[in-house]
């Protein structure tokens, strides 16, 4: 989105922010809350009293600022493509709870295209599952739920998950451990809970 728009790497980030009229307008008018997650999201990047340059931001600030471009437009669907790309851990987290607090509120739809297990079982309320060889012959299914999808998808990649009882976090069996050959005969790739 920056690099597509000249206009938009041109000064601080702040500047860049206040220069989209319907960014300043949605967020002041219809969605006050998202304010305070663009801030969250953004951190010191539009706090500090030195404003970088959206020139001098790095990969990951450019993509806070990106995501809090795309979210403060209007729309009736979002289509975001990696929004954990370059960003770290922490700001995957708060870049998703963004993401899904704003849609959410917002009563819209988002199609994410994400590679973060996590980060997509997080904002996943259904899932489309692709068939086939990549560039060649390929075929998508009709939306599914959260855990038939990622079953789907799992099984083609015969590959089993749970959750660590610890942290929570989806981590993935051992091949033919006996909880993976459990899972496979009950059809049960991925869990939501254990």
């Amino acid at each position: 989105m920056l690099a597509e728009d000249p206009n938009l790497t041109q000064g601080s980030v702040r500047f860049i922010l206040n220069r989209q009229p319907c960014f300043s307008q949605t967020i002041s008018s219809k969605f006050t809350r998202f304010q305070g997650s663009a801030r969250a999201l953004l951190h010191e990047d539009c706090e500090t009293p030195t404003l970088p340059t959206v020139q001098n931001l790095s990969g990951g600030e450019l993509q806070r600022v990106a995501l809090t471009l795309c979210l403060g437009k209007p729309a009736d669907v979002y289509l975001i493509d990696e929004p954990s790309a370059y960003l770290d851990s922490e700001q995957r987290l708060m870049a998703a709870r963004v993401i899904k607090r704003y849609i959410l509120h917002a009563k819209k739809t988002a199609f994410v295209v994400e590679h973060d297990f996590i980060m997509a079982t997080y904002l996943a309320d259904r899932v489309i599952v692709f068939d086939g060889i990549p560039s060649r012959k390929t075929a998508a299914n009709t939306p599914q739920s959260l855990l038939a999808g990622m079953n789907r998808f799992l099984s083609l990649l015969e590959i089993t998950f749970r959750r660590d009882p610890n942290n929570f976090r989806p981590r993935i069996n051992k091949l033919n451990s006996i909880k993976d050959t459990e899972q496979k005969k009950s059809g049960n790739y991925f869990f939501l809970d254990d």
